[in-house]
């Protein structure tokens, strides 16, 4: 046999070469069906790279979701004949590592990578199932194309790789990625709720106690997002009916049966009427008991553990209408209320009638539309939480904290000899010309130091290791972000939990005070097995609940704006907690020897600063207009109109209503407002300390904004009177638009300063502070 001389080799190369860039010219003009065509009349073009960051022809084809094509080229990639010499791979059924669908850009992503991450289920099928060891190929972060499609949220392609993977039960080897994070912990952290809930439903007894190198399992993730619960969102009034108005569909398993004739889909002109007529004939069927027989044998036939469950967030389009899925919900809602109470009853048709409403307006609102995001995150969140707990024992929750990943489950997690080398923290090295070996323990935080020459072995603590282990629990974490779900989620399943404390040797009392989460720290208060020993602690400083309470934060805590309403808040927040502890427990010293009222003096010097800026700078305003007011009313109080009569003294137009309305309102114009000027004065000229915003600034500026209120309607009321008589009859209703511009700047300011007075109410009759919803890390 001849051997190829340099100039046959050069040739073949240029070939090669004008293969790719004819390639790469197809595949921008989109000319698929040339590329198929040359596929398959030149098997050697399948391996040949056409772009500068490695990728193959099938490369962009997966880019360009051409699934047609990407099946044609597959097809021709199987059917061509193999060039391989590994037998042992062909022996024991796996793909060899040089056949084409093995070949990666210059990022260490396959075809398959590429599908699994714009979550195309068709293609990633197509790829995958006749070389099923490429779902566990890693790319440069050691990534699977499993791992990927979760990092994504594509649930579509992750349960159809799980299919795959299901024949030969590897799924949980292909989890992690380097940084040991799980498919888990991507969908919790990109809160693809339907898709983590799937994963614990598939995966539950594996991942739902794992770690990443940072030591956190997936319910610390959860822990440390308040905004996914109900309890760190805050909605107004209007918000709050809309809100409980609203019902969300529950998260389910995986279905056997993948298709429904609910899914239809109809032109868009004809889909609000189509989800009328299915809601008011699924409502028909609901109310006479006539569905009852065929849901209890569609139920019959339901596997929760294969198949797809359609739940709306296919990524083909394959979607149900979010307003169909919730008058289906309301009718679900309305047959189980038959057995609950008549008041139960009527909050669920109540729902069923706001679903109807909704279907007939169509998508609805965009606060509702927002609304209904907000509580859907609300409900899964929860659901994935109780799952989460539901799953993981009470031992690993009490004593896993802080831990790192446990490598010996996913043995597939490799990297290159160096790498890994020095991921075990192995090392020779020369001390003395003497041979001395380094063995770093890194998942338990030693370090060993074996001296060969003598036979000694020295171990000592990896003290980053050590910082880096120390992980507050998830319960701690909840408590700190004002989660009150979790908290008593997890109470209620490890009731040991509420004594956990995290590095600083704080409990979870201490948390929930230092943070100001008033709700949580109520229901602490409510436990049983809340002993007064857990309100006693101190932490490694010698700080007491009282002592953290008094510690100022950078942030605003308080669900309350201006610096002296915060200040009011945090008094309050302090002697509510104070009120809960014992006596003598004011008076208590920390290992710097100071009480918690000199701490609270001292750490709140900057905010009753603040506060007093502001204070002056709003009753400076504020004064200016009172003394206008004042001015105008005492002159037009002063003033008769239409004078008096001669002889008797008498009001000339006093027995008209008008007069009546002109003399009271400027008469309460004037007293009002010497009255707000009265209480601005008395704040300018205040001491302004530490106590007077408990109550006393900020009784004073409530009463000067209500007086200052009163006499700018009063004063307005008196102009329009008093200026009602100067018209003549026929111009006396045309003049009406000409009050109301008149009177709009004065209006203007009182509109601006409203939110402030409702501030001021909220912050001084209520009892306990509000928390805002910032998270605490």
């Amino acid at each position: 046999m001849e051997e190829p001389t340099p100039s046959t080799s050069m040739e073949a190369v240029k070939r090669l070469q004008q293969e790719a860039n004819d390639l790469l010219k197809l595949a921008k003009g989109s000319k698929w069906k040339e590329v198929v065509d040359r596929y398959r009349l030149n098997p050697e073009i399948h391996r040949v790279r056409i772009t500068r960051s490695g990728d193959t022809a099938l490369h962009i084809a997966v880019l360009d979701r051409k699934e047609d094509a990407v099946e044609e080229l597959v097809r021709l990639i199987n059917e061509a004949p193999s060039e391989s010499d590994d037998f042992v791979a062909k022996k024991e059924g796996r793909t060899p590592k040089n056949h084409p669908l093995w070949l990666a850009n210059e990022r260490g992503n396959t075809p398959l990578h590429l599908a699994a991450s714009i979550g195309n289920a068709r293609m990633c099928n197509c790829i995958a199932q006749e070389h099923k060891d490429l779902v566990g190929a890693r790319n440069n972060v050691s990534e699977t194309p499993f791992f990927l499609a979760a990092l994504h949220g594509k649930k579509d392609a992750f349960l159809s790789l799980h299919n795959i993977l299901q024949v030969n039960g590897k799924g949980h080897e292909y989890c992690r990625n380097q940084n040991g994070e799980t498919i888990l912990h991507c969908a919790i952290a990109g809160e693809y709720f339907d898709l983590a809930y799937q994963i614990t439903v598939l995966y539950g007894n594996i991942l739902t106690s794992s770690f990443d190198e940072e030591g956190r399992t997936p319910l610390h993730l959860l822990a440390s997002k308040p905004a996914l619960f109900k309890s760190g969102s805050h909605l107004g009034f209007f918000h709050r009916i809309i809100y409980h108005c609203i019902s969300v569909k529950k998260l389910e398993g995986i279905k056997e049966d993948a298709t429904s004739n609910d899914d239809k889909k109809y032109p868009i002109n004809y889909q609000t009427c189509m989800n009328l007529w299915n809601m008011l004939t699924n409502a028909v069927l609901t109310i006479s008991g006539m569905d009852k027989k065929g849901n209890s044998e569609k139920g019959q036939t339901t596997s929760g553990n294969q198949g797809i469950d359609k739940k709306g967030n296919s990524e083909e389009g394959q979607t149900i209408s979010g307003n169909q899925e919730t008058s289906r919900n309301c009718l679900k809602d309305l047959e189980e209320g038959r057995s609950n109470s008549s008041q139960n009853k009527v909050i669920i048709f109540i729902k069923f009638l706001y679903s109807a409403m909704m279907v007939i307006l169509g998508i609805g609102a965009r606060e509702i539309k927002k609304i209904r995001e907000m509580k859907e995150k609300h409900e899964w969140a929860v659901q994935i939480m109780e799952k989460l707990l539901e799953c993981a024992s009470t031992y690993e929750y009490d004593y896993s904290a802080g831990a790192q990943p446990d490598t010996k489950q996913e043995d597939d997690i490799t990297t290159a000899p160096t790498e890994e080398n020095e991921e075990k923290g192995q090392k020779d090295k020369k001390a003395d010309g003497k041979r001395v070996f380094t063995f770093n323990i890194k998942d338990k935080g030693f370090v060993f130091d074996v001296d060969f020459s003598k036979g000694e072995v020295s171990i000592a603590r990896d003290e980053g290791k050590k910082q880096k282990g120390q992980k507050e629990t998830p319960i701690l974490i909840a408590a700190k972000n004002g989660i009150t779900e979790m908290v008593e989620a997890i109470l209620d399943s490890s009731p040991m939990a509420i004594h956990d404390r995290n590095s600083s040797d704080k409990n979870i009392v201490m948390l929930t005070a230092e943070n100001r989460q008033p709700k949580v720290y109520e229901l602490l208060l409510k436990k049983e097995n809340l002993t007064e020993s857990m309100c006693d602690a101190v932490d490694n400083e010698g700080n007491s609940v009282l002592h953290l309470v008094a510690m100022a934060t950078h942030h605003q805590p308080w669900l309350i704006p201006g610096a002296a309403l915060q200040m009011q808040w945090e008094i309050k927040w302090f002697k509510y907690v104070q009120d809960k502890m014992p006596r003598n427990f004011t008076m208590r010293y920390n290992k710097a020897n100071k009480t918690a009222k000199e701490i609270f003096t001292e750490k709140h010097e900057e905010l009753v600063k603040n506060g007093s800026e502001w204070l002056n700078s709003t009753a400076n305003s504020c004064s200016v207009v009172a003394a206008l007011i004042a001015t105008v009313a005492f002159a037009t109080s002063a003033t008769v109109p239409g004078g008096l009569k001669e002889g008797k003294g008498t009001p000339t137009l006093g027995h008209t209503a008008a007069f009546n309305v002109f003399s009271i309102s400027s008469l309460i114009a004037l007293c009002f407002s010497v009255n707000s000027l009265v209480m601005f004065l008395a704040i300018l000229t205040s001491r302004q300390q530490e106590k007077d915003f408990g109550s006393n600034l900020p009784n004073k500026l409530l009463f000067g904004l209500s007086s200052l209120f009163i006499s700018i309607g009063a004063i307005l009321i008196s102009f329009c009177a008093g200026h009602f008589f100067v018209l003549k009859d026929e111009l006396k209703y045309a003049a009406l638009p000409i009050y109301a511009v008149t009177c709009l700047p004065v209006a203007f300011f009182a509109v601006m300063q409203f939110p402030l007075y409702l501030d001021l109410i909220w912050a001084t009759f209520r009892k306990m502070p509000k928390r805002s919803s910032t998270s605490v890390s």
